[in-house]
C-alpha cells in the first residue's frame, strides 16, 4: 500500500465562518470530510471503493444533520430565504445520491472526481448561499457574555418551530 502525505483540498478559513458556533463547527467537519476523502485517493480502485463504501453512509447522514440544523435555525428565525436554501440542500442530496450510485455501480466517476465535486459544492454553497443567512443572523442574533455572536447547540434546542 502506497502512503501519501496528508494534504488539504480545502483549508478552513474564518472567511467561511458565520459566527454561529454550531454551524461553523459543522462546516469545519464538512471541510475535514472532503479532505479525508481526498486523502484516500490512491489510484487503487479497489482500495478507494472499499474506503468509500465504509464512510459514505456516515458522511451523507452527517450532511443531512447539518442541513437540518441550518434549516431549523432558519425556520426559527423566520429567514426569508429558507425555501430557496432548502431546495438547494435537497438538490445537493439528490446529486450526492446519484454520484454515490454512479461511483459504486458504474464507475463513471472516480473518487477524485467525487471529492472535487464535494469541494466545489461546499465552497460555493458556504460562500454564496450560506453567506445570505450569515448576514441575516448577524443582524438578529444577540451577543454572548464573551462578546461573540454565537448560537450553541443548546440554543438550537431551545428554538420551537
Amino acid at each position: 500500500m502506497r502512503v501519501y502525505r496528508k494534504t488539504e483540498l480545502i483549508t478552513w478559513s474564518n472567511t467561511f465562518a458565520c459566527g454561529v458556533r454550531v454551524i461553523d463547527d459543522q462546516h469545519k467537519e464538512l471541510v475535514k470530510l472532503v479532505n479525508d476523502l481526498f486523502n484516500h485517493v490512491t489510484g487503487d480502485e479497489k482500495q478507494e471503493l472499499e474506503y468509500f463504501n465504509k464512510v459514505i453512509n456516515q458522511a451523507v447522514e452527517y450532511v443531512k444533520v447539518h442541513f437540518a440544523t441550518e434549516e431549523k435555525i432558519m425556520r426559527a428565525t423566520n429567514f426569508s430565504g429558507y425555501s430557496e436554501h432548502k431546495k438547494a440542500h435537497e438538490g445537493f442530496i439528490y446529486n450526492i445520491v446519484c454520484n454515490v450510485r454512479d461511483y459504486q455501480e458504474t464507475k463513471r466517476i472516480s473518487l477524485y472526481s467525487f471529492t472535487k465535486f464535494l469541494k466545489e459544492w461546499v465552497l460555493s454553497h458556504v460562500a454564496l448561499m450560506d453567506k445570505q443567512y450569515f448576514e441575516y443572523f448577524s443582524k438578529i442574533a444577540t451577543r454572548k457574555a464573551d462578546g461573540k455572536l454565537s448560537i450553541t447547540p443548546e440554543d438550537v434546542k431551545r428554538f420551537r418551530i
